[in-house]
C-alpha cells in the first residue's frame, strides 16, 4: 500500500507544521453542474476579502507567515505560496476559474479559510509520496508545460519515485499527477505553519472532507500529520 511520509529533513525546518490530509476513494469527479462550482467560487472570493484588509497585501498574517516560511529553504525566484497566488487574483479583481469539481472545492476552501490547499491523483503516484527536501535531480514537468524544470537541491517538495509532484512546497504542481475529471482516488491536503490558526485549520479540513463526500460521493478519511505522527497509508 502506498504511503504518505513527511521526512525528518522537513521537520527540522518546520517542527510545528501540520499537514492535514483528506484521502478520497471511489469519487466521481466528472463535471456535471458548472454553475454550482462557479457560484461556490464566487461566494468564496467574497469571504476571502477579509484577508485583503491590510494596506500592504503581504503584511496580512495569512500571507506573511508563508513568506517567512519560504525564506527557510531554497526556492525559485518569485515562487509564492498557493494561497498568496489565489488571494492576489481576488485582490486584482480576477475571478478564479472552474477546473474540475475537486480543484474547485479545494480552491473554495483555500479562499474561505486563508490556507493553502492542494490535491493529486493517487493512482498516478509511483510508490510512496514524500514531503521532503529535494536532491535537485528529480524530474518535474509543471502543470501546463512539457519541459522538465527540476527543483533546486534543498527545496521543499512533494515527490514520489518518479520525480517531484509539487515544487516549492505548494507553489507549482506537476502535470503527471494532476487531478482530472477521471480521478477516482485523490490526495488532498491543507498545510499549516501558524500555530495560532490550528482551530481554523481543523474546521477547513473537516469542511473540505464534507464537501467532497456530499458532492462527489465515495469514501473520505481525514488524517493530520505532525512531528509526532509522520506517515500514513494512502489507500486501503
Amino acid at each position: 500500500m502506498p504511503k504518505f511520509i513527511v521526512e525528518d529533513d522537513f521537520w527540522t525546518l518546520f517542527p510545528h507544521a501540520k499537514i492535514g490530509t483528506v484521502i478520497c476513494e471511489g469519487i466521481d469527479n466528472a463535471v456535471r453542474d458548472v454553475a454550482f462550482y462557479e457560484q461556490l467560487l464566487r461566494e468564496a472570493e467574497k469571504e476571502a476579502r477579509t484577508f485583503l484588509d491590510q494596506e500592504e497585501f503581504s503584511s496580512h498574517p495569512v500571507i506573511r507567515v508563508w513568506r517567512e516560511a519560504f525564506q527557510k529553504f531554497k526556492t525559485k525566484k518569485g515562487a509564492r505560496c498557493s494561497i498568496e497566488a489565489l488571494l492576489k487574483r481576488v485582490k486584482n479583481g480576477h475571478s478564479i476559474g472552474t477546473i474540475n469539481p475537486l480543484v474547485d472545492i479545494y480552491n473554495s476552501i483555500s479562499l474561505r479559510y486563508g490556507l493553502p490547499c492542494g490535491g493529486e491523483d493517487i493512482d498516478t503516484f509511483a510508490g510512496d509520496l514524500r514531503l521532503t527536501l529535494a536532491n535537485g535531480s528529480e524530474p518535474f514537468v509543471p502543470l501546463g508545460s512539457d519541459e522538465n524544470a527540476p527543483p533546486y537541491a534543498g527545496e521543499v517538495v512533494y515527490k514520489d519515485e518518479a520525480g517531484a509532484v509539487c515544487r516549492c512546497w505548494n507553489w507549482r504542481e506537476a502535470q503527471r499527477t494532476m487531478l482530472t475529471e477521471k480521478t477516482k482516488n485523490a490526495f488532498l491536503c491543507i498545510e499549516l505553519v501558524d500555530e495560532t490558526r490550528t482551530d481554523v485549520f481543523h474546521r477547513a479540513l473537516n469542511e473540505l472532507a464534507d464537501s467532497v463526500s456530499r458532492n462527489l460521493g465515495g469514501a473520505v478519511k481525514v488524517e493530520v500529520l505532525d512531528i509526532q505522527h509522520r506517515e500514513m497509508t494512502l489507500l486501503g
